[in-house]
């Protein structure tokens, strides 16, 4: 997989994003967790030793293996779906930090598994969540992930593990001499298509491409973010619209693995903000009942636009982390049915309350689901003056 250099050279980026994620300054005593799939031990205990050194307080947490996971949704009743550890709240209320190494050793193997018992527990989990999303409005929390390459990873993306890692390796900069300063230029580059994206006075977009005719609000006190060390690797701007105007058609002509399930050609169809119509080549079924998970699964909690000049992917990567980065010829767009992301919000996060976000229309829900469309596409901004402007076209914005 990684040599010990490109291993050294991938914990340093992370630590780069752990710290751009956060509006707060880390200090010494601050408690990270390091969560990771067993095949990427070695970069777990990479990072262990630099937290270490830094004064951090690194709790580290192996997550269960395919086999622990597939047998905890086939053994358990409905009390254990739900069982939250005693001390986990508490835990999770003194968090600063927290970085995902994604190192999967199965993408299918809870395709047989019934998707409401998988919601069941996503659905316990979410206050654990939201506490971490209030601690990262209030300053107080950040958090990275990346992924590590595995078999099973390089064999649904139909490439050897060797193609695989040397996507990776591009994608993330680690062939470089200094990949944290290669982030930084292109978190520096990025500011500048934020900053003219975020002058604009926008009222919705309009999307365009063979499969996709979408309308979405840009919604008030919005603004564009993206390539903030929140992902390794990121190159995604994004918005989280106001979801009651959503109207239209979605198409992902990119597949996409999610719970052990594998879906293929997503198509939704929008009224009044919320999805009225699901079809798919493959798992119909399954991206049904992900999106009757809860009320706010079936709208929209992002939008997303991926410039080709920012990501070296060009090749589906099974993984969306990495799909939705997909540079390739003409870029590419992506929306998440589900949960809003409230660093979107242009004023303090810190104020934006419940109330508030329901007012302005960001979206609640336990799902978040990236779809993604690398079609070559239209993207039309409609400004309140009344004028219309073209801000991404060919795979690239138009600043």
């Amino acid at each position: 997989m990684f040599t010990e250099k490109q291993l050294n050279k991938y914990a340093d980026v992370l630590i780069w994003g752990l710290r751009k994620a956060r509006s707060g300054k880390y200090k010494k005593q601050d408690i990270v967790m390091v969560r990771y799939n067993l095949p990427a031990l070695k970069l777990a205990e990479t990072l262990q030793a630099k937290l270490l050194d830094m004064g951090l307080n690194p709790v580290v947490r192996l997550l269960s293996t395919s086999v622990m996971e597939k047998t905890f949704f086939e053994h358990a009743d409905n009390k254990q779906l739900v069982f939250e550890p005693p001390g986990e709240r508490i835990f999770y209320k003194n968090l600063n930090g927290n970085i995902f190494l994604h190192a999967p050793e199965s993408l299918t193997h809870l395709q047989n598994i019934d998707p409401a018992k998988i919601a069941k527990t996503a659905l316990v989990r979410k206050p654990l969540r939201d506490i971490l999303s209030k601690r990262e409005e209030e300053g107080r929390f950040g958090w990275t992930l990346c992924s590590c390459p595995t078999p099973p990873m390089a064999k649904h993306a139909g490439i050897s593990l060797k193609q695989y890692t040397s996507q990776v390796v591009k994608a993330c900069y680690l062939n470089k001499p200094d990949p944290v300063n290669e982030w930084e230029d292109t978190f520096q580059n990025a500011k500048s298509i934020k900053k003219w994206l975020n002058s604009l006075s926008i009222s919705h977009y309009h999307v365009e491409s063979e499969n996709i005719d979408l309308k979405v609000s840009h919604g008030r006190k919005r603004k564009w973010v993206g390539i903030s060390g929140h992902n390794i690797t990121s190159f995604e701007l994004f918005i989280s619209p106001d979801w009651r105007k959503t109207e239209g058609v979605y198409f992902a002509d990119m597949p996409s693995y999610r719970n052990g399930n594998y879906v293929k050609g997503v198509k939704l169809e929008f009224k009044k903000g919320s999805v009225v119509k699901i079809d798919a080549e493959k798992g119909r079924r399954f991206v049904e009942k992900q999106l009757a998970m809860d009320r706010g699964a079936n709208k929209l909690g992002e939008f997303s636009l991926t410039d080709k000049r920012f990501s070296a992917i060009d090749t589906f990567m099974a993984d969306t982390l990495f799909d939705e980065n997909f540079g390739g010829r003409y870029g590419n767009c992506h929306i998440a049915v589900g949960a809003s992301y409230s660093d979107t919000y242009s004023e303090n996060p810190a104020g934006l309350t419940k109330k508030l976000k329901q007012r302005l229309g960001f979206n609640d829900s336990a799902l978040h689901w990236d779809l993604v469309n690398t079609e070559k596409k239209t993207v039309t901004a409609y400004l309140t003056s009344g004028k219309k402007m073209i801000i991404y076209e060919n795979g690239k914005f138009k600043c």
